[in-house]
């Protein structure tokens, strides 16, 4: 199962929101970039973005910041926020993001959804953010008067290659994901689902892995408020996938460069120090 650690950026700044709420915003130190290297130096190869300016916009406001992340750090990212035209999606995607979301565009016009599949095919998810089983729309103000599953229903065979479901009411909130209505999602969807909203530790993640369908999880707020610690995070990605141990061993052994991914598991497994330890032992 994948992780994919959040950044939510707004006026060039990391930050976090509470059920979407701007009135509730939280703004942390690290900049997108310094965020998502602290990502990459743990081993995480997967980064959900959301472009809260483009949300409030519909533009690409903080395009150079995805061209910059993916440059120096080759992560897969997805991304969304205000994403309304084919122009937005082709941008991001020329800028190198793995996926583009469409969220409030695609419930309000399934056929935008429909024909944006066709033209960037593997290239879409869809954002589902629903509240009290209804979908949510323009930033999570109104209420489109849709039921979740209908609608999944309604679009399921336009070619959608992920589904990212948040509940509302969690978002932001730390009190775990629902996992009851994911579970639904999924058992309908016909690509693999992200879960979204609330998850507040390693626990949330442990039981993720669990359900069926179930392609990976968000985590933001409780790994900003220290709630989820990185390196604890880290050991619950699949390391298969990540980074071969023999393989570390035999650059460590023959002193070869390792990299980002290798680094993270060798410290992980005790191979080398961590920079903690490092800087700590300089010190002294």
């Amino acid at each position: 199962m994948k992780i994919f650690p959040a950044i939510d950026i707004k006026d060039k700044k990391c930050v976090r929101l509470v059920k979407g709420d701007f009135d509730s915003k939280t703004e942390y130190e690290m900049s997108p970039i310094e965020q998502a290297k602290k990502y990459k130096d743990h081993g995480f190869k997967n980064l959900h973005i959301v472009d809260l300016d483009g949300a409030l916009t519909g533009k690409t406001i903080n395009l150079d910041i995805i061209h910059d992340i993916v440059g120096k750090f080759d992560l897969k990212i997805e991304i969304g926020g205000g994403v309304r035209n084919f122009d937005s999606i082709k941008k991001y995607i020329d800028a190198g993001a793995e996926k583009v979301i469409l969220g409030s565009a695609a419930i309000k016009d399934k056929k935008f959804l429909k024909e944006a599949c066709e033209k960037f095919p593997n290239k879409i998810a869809l954002g589902l953010d629903a509240k009290d089983g209804l979908l949510s729309i323009s930033g999570w103000k109104e209420n489109s008067n849709q039921l979740t599953l209908d609608y999944l229903k309604k679009v399921n065979d336009y070619g959608v290659s992920r589904l990212i479901y948040t509940d509302i009411n969690r978002d932001g909130m730390k009190q775990s994901p629902n996992f009851d209505e994911t579970s639904k999602v999924s058992e309908i969807s016909n690509c693999p689902v992200i879960i979204s909203g609330g998850v507040s530790s390693i626990d949330d993640i442990k039981k993720a892995k669990s359900l069926k369908n179930i392609e990976g999880i968000i985590a933001g707020k409780a790994i900003y408020d220290g709630d989820i610690k990185l390196n604890e995070l880290a050991k619950e990605l699949d390391w298969i996938m990540v980074a071969k141990l023999s393989t570390i061993k035999r650059k460590i052994k023959n002193g070869e460069k390792l990299g980002f991914s290798e680094r993270a598991r060798a410290v992980n497994k005790g191979l080398l120090p961590s920079k903690a330890k490092k800087r700590k032992n300089v010190k002294k």
